[in-house]
């Protein structure tokens, strides 16, 4: 065992000749690592060339497999339900809401006191003006009647004498055979006596119609509402509440209301001739009756902007009952011969209205259209479709330019 000691330096043995040299090693280990280098650029460009190829196939594909679907579909034609365009009529009209008013109704009181004897009517009939209702005793009001002929028979014989007297001192005067002045209190008497006369004359005037009060008829022709007093009661002038209630149903009346903005239209039209109105139900659903406008009220509501008209139907058949709400139709103008489609083939957005017109080759084309008047499920078209036009109704929402339809056209009659 070498020992190192201080100081000395140990002598190192000279390389052995089986070692080479060190660049030489160098050299060996650097040209495997340049061939490595070029075994993987080379696996990357093989990589990269694999993946175009691939993406080139697959791109391919698709747009094949786009192009078949594109063809697909062009070649299968959507069903939707059309209408054709028609020739037609079609009429302007202003609703408005209102309710049934009676043209007369008539609260019937008592004009004298008295005991209510007989009740001659049945509740809800109809009764025609001068009928019999009711019966009010007449016995205090026949004595007033005995007792003031009484008067004037006494009143009447005083005055007979009165003249004879005066006649007698009118041809004694020109004689001086009575005073002047007798004379003229013979004629004061005369006269006073005359208007005694007068007094009892109405008196008996008075009675009788008393008398003709105590038999209460109907003043206007109409239906009787429900007994407000049963007989045996004692009844006066005075009372607030009347004996029973009369209303005209026949002919009737609706108060119903339009924008001001339509008032100088209807104006217009009003002295061209009468305005039909149509009276509805609530729903808008069943026609009542059929009248004509007959006024319109003198000033426009400013809280509502309305203004009131009234329109009168002959209600034969009593479809119309006093403050029934109804929607009142007035037809304004009636426009004949125009193109008519129904409603659901109009289409809107922000920038038109248009339909999706049905070419000869059964595909569709946007065209845009003005509309005029609309009256139910129809509406008028100005412009844009002619009669005969074929337009899609329902199935718009898959349609665009050029799509290829087939189309069922729509049958009003078979919808109906």
């Amino acid at each position: 065992m070498n020992e190192q000691r201080p100081g000395v330096i140990e002598e190192v043995p000279p390389p052995s000749r089986d070692v080479p040299p060190p660049s030489k090693q160098v050299r060996n280990q650097k040209a495997p690592s340049s061939r490595a280098r070029w075994l993987w650029v080379a696996a990357l460009v093989l990589l990269a060339a694999g993946s175009f190829i691939f993406m080139r196939r697959r791109a391919g594909d698709s747009a094949t497999t786009q192009t078949a679907r594109a063809g697909a579909r062009a070649s299968t034609a959507i069903p939707v339900v059309a209408a054709r365009a028609r020739s037609g009529n079609i009429n302007l009209y202003f609703t408005g809401l209102g309710a049934v008013t009676p043209i007369y109704t008539v609260t019937v009181k008592s004009r004298v006191d008295g005991q209510l004897m007989r009740v001659l009517y049945k509740e809800g009939d109809t009764v025609r003006q001068g009928d019999l209702l009711v019966e009010i005793d007449p016995r205090p009001y026949q004595v007033q009647l005995t007792q003031a002929e009484g008067q004037l028979t006494k009143d009447q014989a005083a005055l007979d004498n009165a003249r004879i007297d005066l006649a007698r001192y009118q041809t004694l005067v020109p004689h001086n055979a009575i005073p002047e002045q007798q004379l003229a209190t013979q004629t004061a008497l005369v006269r006073q006596y005359e208007g005694a006369v007068k007094t009892d004359q109405a008196q008996i005037a008075g009675a009788q119609l008393n008398l003709i009060y105590c038999r209460i008829t109907a003043p206007i022709t109409g239906r009787v509402g429900l007994r407000l007093v049963d007989p045996g009661n004692i009844v006066r002038a005075s009372d607030a509440n009347g004996l029973l209630v009369i209303t005209q149903i026949q002919p009737i009346s609706a108060i119903f209301t339009i924008a001001e903005d339509q008032v100088p239209v209807v104006f217009q039209k009003m002295h061209s001739g009468r305005l039909r109105v149509d009276a509805f139900d609530h729903d808008m659903k069943t026609k009542l009756a059929q009248g004509s406008l007959t006024t319109l009220d003198n000033q426009i509501d400013q809280t509502t902007g309305t203004l009131k008209l009234r329109a009168t139907f002959d209600n034969p058949h009593n479809a119309l009952f006093p403050n029934q709400f109804v929607n009142a139709r007035l037809l304004v103008e009636e426009r004949r011969g125009v193109t008519v489609v129904p409603t659901a083939i109009i289409q809107r957005n922000s920038q038109m209205t248009y339909v999706y017109l049905v070419k000869p080759d059964s595909t569709v084309t946007v065209r845009p259209i003005t509309v005029g008047i609309t009256e139910g499920d129809q509406s008028e078209i100005i412009s844009g479709l002619s009669p005969g036009d074929v337009a899609v109704m329902t199935g718009v929402d898959k349609l665009q330019e050029g799509t290829k339809v087939n189309a069922h056209l729509y049958s009003e009659k078979t919808e109906t």
